[in-house]
């Protein structure tokens, strides 16, 4: 966002903060840019549709170099999640189908969507059922990590579902082991005494 600041602020009157957050009341824009040259700084509005408008005192150099370096640090923090196809085809074998579901798997886990779809070739448009049972089958095989957001849906001749990964838990800090609790001694029990002296 472009801000008006110094010679191209116009309005008659201006609500005027100072650099360090002070209110300093309502001027006109002209005393408010003689306070901002005063303190070798810059005019800024900051609030153009306030009634009056809001303008603070500050080195916009400096404002615009840090909001540009949290933009940046934003987008690095941002990650774009994408969205990986997996293809198969009505007939697929057993290994070819379980490869494909690691790698489906292995998107999911890094935080990425997964489209999955079935080609139907010819008299394989008779059987989309095989398709969205072979899907459902694919599905249920990632539960542990995703998400169906579409159930498979037949568009032409490919039949498309959408996986999408659940939101992972944060890691429970493990407990502290317990303690054994201390058994209290219980007192020895005094020897009994003879009832009788020996007889001599």
């Amino acid at each position: 966002m472009a801000h008006q600041i110094n010679e191209e602020i116009t309005d008659k009157e201006v609500r005027l903060i100072g650099s360090s957050g002070e209110q300093l009341g309502i001027m006109s824009a002209d005393e408010a840019l003689k306070i901002a040259i005063e303190h070798d700084l810059d005019l800024v509005k900051i609030a153009p549709g306030s009634n009056p408008p809001v303008c603070r005192v500050m080195d916009y150099g400096k404002y615009r170099f840090e909001q540009t370096k949290k933009e940046k640090e934003a987008k690095k923090n941002q990650r774009i999640i994408e969205v990986k196809e997996i293809r198969m085809s009505p007939g697929i074998d057993t290994n070819d189908f379980n490869t494909k579901l690691k790698n489906a798997q292995k998107f999911l886990s890094d935080g990425d969507r997964v489209k999955v779809s079935v080609r139907f070739r010819g008299r394989e448009m008779a059987h989309t059922e095989i398709g969205a049972d072979l899907l459902k089958d694919f599905a249920a095989r990632c539960e542990g990590l995703a998400n169906m957001d579409k159930a498979p849906k037949l568009e032409g001749r490919n039949m498309s579902m959408f996986l999408s990964p659940k939101p992972q838990a944060p890691a429970k800090k493990p407990g502290k082991p317990k303690q054994p609790k201390q058994q209290k001694d219980s007192p020895e029990e005094a020897p009994a005494e003879f009832s009788s002296a020996e007889a001599e």
